[in-house]
């Protein structure tokens, strides 16, 4: 025989203690606003690349452009759901984390954009009005717009982490 069935209802289960969060502050706030931006500008950086006929130099580029790309993402992703504590070692510096990824990351742009800016002008025989045959000019053009973008980007980020540090802030939020 089976027992009665309870009267009342189950206990309401307890919210964990590390739920997800969306950090809403961080999704408006000044650095959520230009890790977006440097996700778009890293993904022109790429893409653009990519989508030409790349050889030499051009490969430290696009690995430069992607490496920092899917870095960004993480560490978007991490602050924007509040899981820096589960980054070890590092997660109880978060801020320090940042400002070294931005300035890594527009250090190694800056030789990036380097190489792109010099591939252009290697290339600029093809800005030629009747050349008919393909080139890569306009692409790498293109890629050193969106490589110059990317380093400001990246150097507005770690200065606006430099300021909250010394503001005597230790999170990102």
């Amino acid at each position: 025989m089976l027992p009665p069935p309870p009267r009342q209802p189950p206990p309401q289960a307890r919210t964990a203690r590390g739920s997800v969060r969306l950090q809403r502050a961080f999704l408006r706030g000044p650095l959520g606003v230009l890790r977006l931006l440097q996700l778009l500008a890293g993904a022109a950086f790429w893409i653009t690349i990519a989508t030409s006929k790349y050889q030499g130099p051009v490969h430290f580029a696009l690995f430069v452009s992607v490496l920092f790309w899917l870095l960004t993402l993480g560490l978007y992703f991490i602050t924007l759901l509040g899981k820096q504590e589960l980054v070890p070692v590092l997660g109880s510096r978060w801020l320090v984390v940042n400002v070294a990824h931005d300035l890594l990351a527009a250090a190694l742009y800056g030789a990036a954009t380097g190489i792109m800016i010099d591939q252009t002008q290697r290339h600029s025989y093809c800005n030629l009005k009747n050349y008919r045959l393909p080139c890569a000019y306009h692409a790498f053009l293109a890629a050193s717009v969106c490589g110059g973008l990317c380093l400001g980007l990246y150097l507005l980020s770690a200065l606006y982490g430099c300021c909250r540090r010394y503001q005597g802030k230790e999170e990102v939020v």
